[in-house]
């Protein structure tokens, strides 16, 4: 069976290419903004949940199965954390996210003729230390290119790692996959070696 990942996340290609993984990549017509309005009043996990499921089911692929994933990030508010807009949004997100503790969901779901056969989110509680003005104006010139198509704005994988003081879960949760659940689950349909 074909597996296809309907995702743009070169993060998430590598994972699943570094995991013996074999799929082919799909663009998906999906509008993740107006997908997001459709779904306010949603809690941020039902929310990453309902983004993977929509991704994997805007691609049309009989016979195929198609893995949509994605992430959100909620404050300890309960609020959800979008994308930075510019260098100057960047830096008050990191401000109010600073000496706090936020938890980033990342959901995948895979579709198969059309409908959602399989689905797993994973939550990781992420604590924010308390750093300088000095530091978040020096972590913005560095990072903010690479970082401005991330939720809250950081790259654990990158420099992003010396927000942190204290992490609790998946490391593959918090790259934007959670990539042990789905190895199982691909090794139960027989796209894996058992």
């Amino acid at each position: 069976m074909r597996l296809l990942l309907a995702s743009r996340s070169e993060t998430r290609r590598r994972m699943l290419a570094a995991a013996g993984v074999p799929f082919e990549c799909v663009d998906t017509p999906f509008d993740e903004e107006a997908a997001k309005r459709a779904l306010a009043g949603l809690d941020a996990r039902a929310t990453a949940d309902a983004l993977a499921a929509m991704k994997a089911e805007s691609v049309i692929a009989p016979g195929a199965l198609t893995l949509g994933a994605d992430q959100t990030l909620e404050l300890a508010d309960g609020s959800i954390l979008g994308k930075p807009e510019s260098r100057e949004a960047l830096a008050a997100q990191l401000r109010s996210m600073r000496g706090d503790t936020h938890r980033l969901h990342s959901a995948v779901v895979a579709v198969e003729d059309g409908a959602p056969v399989w689905r797993a989110c994973e939550s990781v509680a992420l604590t924010v230390r308390r750093f300088s003005d000095a530091f978040i104006a020096a972590y913005v010139d560095a990072e903010y290119e690479s970082v401005r198509w991330n939720a809250g704005g950081y790259r654990i994988e990158g420099p992003g790692a010396q927000l942190f003081g204290a992490i609790e879960g998946s490391h593959f949760a918090i790259l934007g996959l959670p990539l042990l659940p789905l190895l199982d689950y691909l090794r139960a349909r027989g796209i894996l070696e058992q």
